[in-house]
């Protein structure tokens, strides 16, 4: 019954244009506690709901992340954001994910390095609950506001990691449904050529970083060189570092006092 169940789900999420349906289709039955939960929350994915919305949680870099209705789901790209975070991290630094959604990237960056004081920040009330849940168990701390503004004062990081939106705005309508309709618009959009807000971090980082402290953020591929630009323009040292296999690129800035 379960097997004549499961491959009528993945015909139907095959037919909504799910590429992974098999995977989707096992996550959702694992989810469901009733044939009718599962009926509604396939017909939600059909509809376009993102999978991480429906079940609550997404598999971030091999953890378990809560992620709540219209908060940004993490993105398997990010994964090389956090592994360049975690290189850059030393025992007991202090640690702060700007932008930071669920909280991802500063979750995992604490269940790799040891004893960090890990600060977390967002502008959007639903993306800060979530963090909190996500954060505080690990002893992290989340603060509502906008940037470094929402960071007590004098607090200065050894990492600051923000992954700020960096889809230009003329672009927005590119991406996929899911995101478009269900995720914050302030999640998504980096003004007009999508740099707008690592401007922002890479101007502020040199008055919250410690000294040899890193900033890193995500971009495009076709936006390196004006990222790299303003890292240089605030007077950090730029350097970047690529994923092909992610299709992700991360740009970094030393602070060089």
């Amino acid at each position: 019954m379960i097997g004549t169940a499961r491959s009528a789900i993945v015909s139907q999420l095959r037919a909504a244009g799910s590429v992974f349906a098999e995977e989707e289709a096992q996550i959702l039955i694992d989810a469901a506690t009733t044939a009718a939960a599962l009926s509604a929350m396939v017909d939600q994915r059909v509809a376009g709901l993102p999978l991480e919305h429906i079940v609550g949680w997404a598999d971030f870099c091999g953890q378990r992340v809560a992620v709540d209705s219209g908060v940004f789901v993490p993105r398997r790209r990010t994964e090389l954001l956090v592994r360049t975070a975690v290189a850059f991290t030393a025992p007991g630094a202090t640690v702060v994910d700007l932008a930071c959604g669920t909280g991802a990237v500063g979750l995992v960056i604490a269940s790799r390095v040891a004893g960090i004081a890990l600060y977390a920040v967002d502008i959007d009330p639903a993306a800060v609950a979530c963090a909190r849940r996500n954060l505080e168990p690990a002893g992290g701390r989340v603060y509502a506001g906008d940037l470094y503004d929402a960071l007590p004062p004098g607090l200065r990081a050894g990492v600051v990691v923000a992954n700020v939106p960096y889809v230009p705005t003329d672009a927005l309508d590119l991406l996929p449904r899911e995101a478009r309709m269900h995720e914050s618009r302030a999640a998504l959009d980096g003004g007009a050529d999508g740099l707008d807000l690592v401007r922002r971090v890479a101007g502020g980082a040199r008055d919250r970083l410690a000294p040899g402290g890193r900033v890193l953020v995500e971009a495009g591929a076709d936006q390196v060189e004006a990222a790299v630009e303003a890292f240089a323009a605030a007077g950090l040292a730029p350097s970047v570092t690529r994923d092909e296999e992610l299709a992700a690129t991360v740009v970094v800035g030393e602070s060089l006092r």
